[in-house]
């Protein structure tokens, strides 16, 4: 759990400024849970600089409740929770001089935003709060005022748990979120699930992930894996400390996260990708008389294909589909073999490409018009579908015909700018399985949109 926050202060000598405003909200990686704004009087003048900068003025804080009024909540919203901050040092020293003047001890773990940024999104002009932002396309209201200045960290913080592809934040403070005893630890564990669709972690006591998975209702798969009865299940139920999870909004980036994953940590208990998840390939050639044939054969990684299979069942059953959608030749299209005109011809869905009767350039047109739409082998789009949240939408960037990460937006001109969807995008690796698995899932019904951006020179 995470206390985000911002604090807005009176200005002055070092560690004789005040608080004039706090606003803290508790974040459970995925929402926000609970939130504590208010301004706070903090029994000096404001500096005039400050005044000007933020728009609070003395008059403003006058009714305003005095700091030991409001630390007992800031106590109870931070317990067990990481302190989030853009520019961490600076909050967490404000807040830990006031409560030394209670005669209380603050301390909490906490993490940087400033830092974190520098490390996972390098090469930005500034790491200000509020040129940052702009540059993630993150919305941003109420700027140097604790509510809107925490809001806008709160957005940022969830991109960097997204752009985090080690997960190394999540490894750290589960590292250091207190162990249950393992009676109960399996029933805390699933109280704590979303039913959302997305990608879950087991993690030892170590912190280390052991296992990863998809699924369209986290809490549901894992139940069934804490309720299998089978030998690796169970050895898994008893080195099992805690479950992390990534909310996706989507199945097909689910299944990219799970592929990237699996390969990139290598998890103790998952079985290692020894095979493609493919197995079968949908191939194109000319013959001699100009006419382009389809073909299905066994997927190879020296051999350019339009699309791939997962079996040769699926293969045969998508490409007689497309032969009917798109009239084309069942002959040439690899689905029977022989000579003269195939049996498309004789119930006149085939236009005689067979017999040469069609010409070339007619038949080839609508050939072209299925690989166009099957492989997306230099082409540049933007899928987008559903997000996180219902504000949210999720960008999946294939450039160049290469699969290049994802990322979430909210905002819809976000979409438009080109530089802005590359800040807010988290590379991903594009290799074979990730090609199918995109491919794969377009050819089935599915509620994205394809955007389909100009051609580089």
């Amino acid at each position: 759990m995470y206390a985000i926050l911002d604090i807005e202060t009176t200005g002055g000598k070092y560690n004789e400024e005040g608080i004039t405003e706090i606003a803290i909200y508790k974040f459970d990686g995925e929402k926000v849970v609970d939130q504590f704004i208010s301004l706070v009087n903090p029994e000096q003048p404001i500096q005039p600089f400050v005044v000007n900068l933020t728009g609070i003025n003395n008059e403003m804080l006058r009714n305003a409740p005095k700091f030991y009024e409001v630390a007992k909540r800031i106590v109870e919203i931070t317990t067990d929770c990481v302190l989030v901050a853009h520019n961490a040092k600076f909050d967490y020293r404000i807040l830990r001089t006031e409560f030394r003047r209670l005669g209380y001890e603050f301390e909490r773990e906490s993490l940087c935003t400033v830092e974190l940024s520098k490390k996972l999104i390098p090469g930005l002009q500034s790491y200000s709060l509020g040129k940052l932002v702009r540059a993630l396309g993150i919305p941003l209201s109420d700027r140097h005022r604790a509510a809107g200045d925490a809001q806008a960290t709160v957005k940022l913080f969830k991109m960097l748990l997204n752009k985090d592809v080690e997960k190394n934040i999540l490894k750290t403070h589960i590292r250091k979120e207190p162990k249950r005893s393992l009676d109960t630890k399996l029933v805390h564990i699933l109280e704590e699930l979303p039913s959302s669709t997305g990608v879950y972690y087991f993690h030892d006591e170590n912190g280390e992930i052991i296992y990863v998975g998809k699924a369209k209702n986290i809490r549901k798969r894992i139940n069934q894996h804490f309720t299998n009865e089978n030998a690796k299940s169970r050895e898994m139920q008893k080195k099992v400390a805690s479950v992390s999870f990534e909310n996706t909004g989507n199945e097909l980036l689910a299944l990219l996260k799970e592929n990237q994953e699996i390969k990139e940590l290598k998890p103790k208990y998952n079985r290692a990708l020894k095979r493609d998840i493919f197995s079968h390939a949908l191939y194109h050639f000319k013959d001699d008389n100009g006419y382009i044939n389809l073909k299905i054969g066994k997927a190879s990684r020296t051999k350019k294909s339009i699309t791939t299979f997962s079996t040769l069942r699926s293969a045969k059953n998508s490409l007689q589909a497309w032969i009917e959608e798109y009239e084309l030749c069942s002959r040439l299209g690899g689905v029977h073999n022989g000579s003269g005109n195939c049996f498309n011809y004789t119930i006149k869905s085939c236009h005689g490409a067979c017999i040469e009767e069609e010409p070339a350039e007619a038949y080839n047109e609508r050939v072209e018009k299925l690989i166009t739409r099957y492989s997306y082998e230099n082409q540049n789009m933007i899928l987008i579908g559903r997000g996180r949240d219902i504000d949210e939408k999720c960008a999946i960037l294939i450039e160049d015909g290469e699969f290049k990460g994802s990322g979430y937006f909210n905002l819809n001109y976000q979409i438009n700018n080109l530089d802005i969807i590359k800040s807010i995008i988290t590379p991903m690796r594009n290799n074979r399985d990730a090609q199918h698995i995109i491919q794969s899932y377009l050819r089935k019904k599915h509620h994205f949109k394809i955007v389909q951006l100009s051609v580089h020179e």
